[in-house]
């Protein structure tokens, strides 16, 4: 029996070791999230390696043998000595893990002197990144920027529904809840291109929820932070007035009386609908980019119509036939809105999100028509 564990051990440590649990490590709390997870793995294979053998022994050496189904088992009694390891050798196992466990936990959120403040707004269905800078500035991006080596921390918030903030590369996540800023610690030890997700079911477009994470040195982040305006309206749309709370960009610093108040508090520019906004709807929180081919937005979606062939040759005739008097804006604006009022040959319903009506604003979706309508000529 202690030779068949000798093996199973042999045999079981190397392969767990060998898989790739994790993606990259992309981050100093990833490599100690990793470092927590091969502990575990050493400590657990040993007793599952012993509690099987026990059984798969037990099963062959005093398995039932024929002639023996009346008889009932020897009498056994209680081992005292036993039962008291079996007890406390587990327990003080258990506590020594929960220790160490709590230790990385501990070390992964505790705060730094240099940490730079990153602001994560998330609403249906897109990220939005600020980085607030001296003299009451704020940069804003739809991308994340982050420069290795550098302790970040994220204070985030949700503009809807409750949403959440996962780098895989990171091993770090952390649900982001309406009325409630959330805290996450993550210092960048790897560059490259990473994906953030939403790992939260937050409406029909929740598999679209994504954003780029860039990690590069220092000097390209000051640089990347230096060319990029200040102040700039948000490229998810002006927040709603229930979504009035300091670091989101957009949104009054104090709770307003009514919609009129809250309309007035936005930026100047919030509410402006020109192409440039709605290229950025477009590619960001609308993520039409992800199922559609456009070239004015550097689009090769393959899921829905090409919208090069659709808006130049289709849409014009769909305005004239389908909704007689209609203007090519409104067409477009229909297909955000109704998308299966008109469903294009080839296609089915079902795939486009049904919700933009809801899920944007009035702004991002008059955006997005002006846009597009740029883009037929």
């Amino acid at each position: 029996m202690v030779l068949i564990g000798v093996i199973g051990l042999a045999i079981l440590i190397p392969i767990a070791l060998v898989i790739p649990w994790f993606p990259s490590n992309g981050s100093k709390q990833a490599g100690n999230v990793r470092t927590l997870y091969t502990v575990l793995l050493l400590t657990t294979i040993p007793i599952f390696v012993l509690v099987e053998t026990v059984v798969v022994f037990s099963v062959w050496k005093f398995r039932m043998r024929p002639g023996d189904e009346e008889k009932d088992g020897p009498p056994i009694h209680g081992n005292t000595r036993l039962e008291v390891l079996w007890t406390v050798l587990p327990a003080i196992l258990i506590l020594s893990l929960c220790t160490y466990a709590y230790t990385v936990l501990h070390s992964n959120e505790a705060s730094k002197t240099s940490e730079m403040t990153v602001n994560v707004s998330e609403r249906q269905f897109a990220f939005e990144f600020s980085y607030p800078q001296a003299g009451g500035k704020t940069v804003v991006s739809p991308v994340l920027y982050l420069p290795k080596g550098r302790p970040v921390v994220f204070k985030i918030r949700s503009l809807d529904v409750v949403h959440s903030f996962f780098v895989p590369e990171f091993s770090e996540k952390i649900d982001a809840v309406p009325g409630i800023t959330t805290t996450l610690r993550v210092t960048p030890t790897r560059l490259g291109t990473y994906p953030a997700e939403c790992t939260e079911l937050c409406g029909a477009g929740h598999s679209l929820m994504r954003a780029t994470v860039y990690v590069v040195p220092s000097a390209t982040f000051r640089s990347w932070l230096s060319s990029q305006p200040a102040n700039s309206a948000p490229p998810i749309g002006t927040p709603p007035s229930s979504a009035n709370q300091a670091g989101v960009p957009g949104a009054a610093t104090t709770p307003t009386a009514g919609a009129s108040s809250a309309k007035s508090a936005a930026p100047a520019g919030a509410s402006a609908a020109g192409v440039a906004g709605g290229k950025t709807v477009f590619t960001g929180s609308a993520a039409c980019s992800s199922c559609h081919t456009l070239g004015a937005a550097g689009a090769t979606g393959t899921i829905g119509p090409d919208l090069d062939t659709r808006l130049r040759k289709d849409c014009a005739t769909a305005a004239s036939k389908r909704i007689r008097g209609a203007t090519l804006q409104q067409c477009i604006s229909t297909a955000i809105t109704s998308p299966y009022k008109y469903i294009p040959s080839g296609f089915q319903a079902g795939i486009m999100p049904s919700t933009f009506s809801h899920t944007l604003t009035s702004t991002q979706i008059q955006s997005l028509v002006t846009f597009l309508s740029s883009a037929t000529k």
